[in-house]
């Protein structure tokens, strides 16, 4: 998929709707899935647990067929209308050769999840348009977030309105912004999810806004590594522009002075496009929730990211 083609729209949720919690990842924890549970029930919703969530292989949660069934399933079933991943962690990229895209695209509805997710979020993209939310997991732990991410939550999947996510200038990326306001559609995520999709899952960035993200997990070799391959790809010949959410608990990654922060400006500057630092979207607190696959106006001085609905 490329600029120009109309994304595929769910549904906005409405009061009564089901919904459905998989693990595509890693396991996640029964009592913040039940704390999960009670936010969205408290929305309306009815959910529903897939059969293999709690299931546990290693760092998975569960086999690779139980999970992908899971989810499958999930997109199956024309009584469930949102899919929200418990998880994130490793192996929800062993899944998305086997999603069922046709099951998408006869009835669309949005997955929502970051993180490793976003190993499901770009296929999904890339062969039916789906729209889907770089947001949070249903393993919830209420102390990372407020009340106004909350409500920001529940708007991007229940109403139609366009999302706003303003810079934070205490955002360790903030002083990465320079260059002028683009428009074009919005999509990448987790840093690495992004990078182990070149070759798959990744097409041509021509006329987007790339999202990036990443947690202490990456090293600043590995942020490096990330970088340089996606630049050497090709696929982002085109670019339009670079938004740059949360790199949590990199402040004192030091190595000869140099931090995060420069190992960022220097990988994005040969890329020669206007950047948005700054934006609180990834793994650390009070995070917004995104569509991906959508339009989204990147205004560097401003400093501000307007993203169209993800839901109609």
């Amino acid at each position: 998929m490329t600029a120009g083609r109309t994304p595929l729209l769910a549904p906005r949720l409405r009061p009564g709707d089901r919904v459905r919690f998989v693990s595509p990842a890693s396991p996640p924890d029964r009592e913040l899935v039940g704390q999960g549970t009670a936010l969205l029930t408290d929305w309306g919703l009815h959910v529903e647990i897939g059969e293999h969530v709690f299931d546990e292989v290693g760092y998975l949660a569960g086999s690779d067929e139980n999970r992908l069934a899971d989810l499958n399933d999930a997109f199956r079933d024309p009584g469930v209308r949102a899919v929200f991943a418990t998880n994130g962690g490793k192996g929800a990229y062993r899944l998305a050769d086997g999603l069922d895209f046709d099951a998408v695209r006869r009835d669309p509805k949005p997955l929502v999840g970051f993180s490793d997710i976003t190993a499901l979020h770009l296929p999904l993209w890339k062969e039916t348009g789906l729209v889907s939310f770089h947001g949070p997991f249903m393993n919830w732990w209420a102390p990372y977030f407020d009340a106004g991410s909350i409500e920001a939550f529940r708007r991007a999947l229940m109403t139609s309105d366009e999302i706003v996510v303003r810079q934070d200038s205490a955002e360790l990326s903030a002083p990465l912004t320079g260059g002028h306001a683009v428009t074009g559609f919005l999509l990448g995520g987790y840093l690495e999810a992004v990078r182990g999709a070149v070759g798959s899952d990744l097409e041509s960035m021509d006329g987007g806004i790339l999202l990036l993200e990443a947690p202490r997990g990456s090293g600043l070799g590995q942020i490096d590594r990330a970088l340089t391959q996606l630049r050497r790809s090709g696929l982002l010949d085109g670019l339009l522009g670079v938004a740059v959410g949360q790199f949590t608990g990199f402040e004192e990654d030091l190595i000869n002075g140099w931090g995060v922060l420069e190992v960022l400006r220097d990988g994005l500057a040969k890329l020669g496009v206007p950047i948005l630092g700054g934006l609180p979207i990834g793994h650390g607190r009070n995070p917004a929730t995104v569509p991906l696959g959508t339009v989204a106006t990147m205004d560097t001085a401003a400093g501000t990211l307007t993203v169209a609905a993800g839901v109609r």
